[in-house]
């Protein structure tokens, strides 16, 4: 049993030492340069689509429009804004806003872009297509509406946290008033 053993031992020693010599050698050996990648075909202008997307300045504009809009009517609401891709650009969580306005605004805001219209109208639209409400990352409710160039959304801001969808909305239009100044 214990030459077995010994038998054992020494093939791990053996496969360790190996495993060491060649970790060693690979270290040691300088790095070949790197193939060429190969060429891919050339696309044409005709073939690309170009998008615009609100700055971050201007988000964070629109958001603190909307934050100081709540204020002025003793509001604790969180503001996001979100890009035409529904990617966060800016999140302001006012003070004493609860702590599930931060999200609910992302996903009014990601909402709105989506669907380039006001929650308040998208909620309006569950009574024809429930089903909408399952779409994940959405949230249906007022307060969020949709920033858009030359007809198009390029972003959206979302508020939440005021007692009613009808004043986060009116926060969240503050925002978009103020990418008009």
């Amino acid at each position: 049993m214990n030459k077995k053993l010994a038998l054992a031992l020494t093939g791990l020693a053996v496969a360790a030492a190996g495993t060491f010599g060649v970790v060693s050698a690979n270290a040691a050996t300088p790095a070949a340069p790197a193939a060429p990648a190969a060429s891919g075909a050339a696309v044409g202008d005709r073939d690309l689509t170009t998008t615009t997307h609100l700055t971050v300045g201007a988000a964070t504009k629109a958001a603190q429009a909307a934050l100081d809009a709540a204020a002025k009517e003793n509001q604790k609401v969180s503001v996001a804004v979100v890009d035409r891709d529904g990617n966060t650009l800016v999140t302001l969580r006012g003070d004493g806003a609860g702590p599930q306005s931060p999200e609910s605004a992302v996903r009014k805001a990601y909402t709105a872009v989506s669907w380039n219209a006001p929650t308040s109208e998208l909620a309006k639209r569950l009574a024809q297509a429930p089903n909408l409400k399952d779409i994940p990352g959405t949230l249906f409710l007022a307060g969020g509406a949709p920033v858009t160039a030359k007809g198009a959304p390029v972003a959206g801001v979302g508020v939440a946290g005021a007692p009613s969808g009808d004043l986060d909305e009116k926060f969240a239009r503050a925002g978009l008033a103020a990418l008009n100044k």
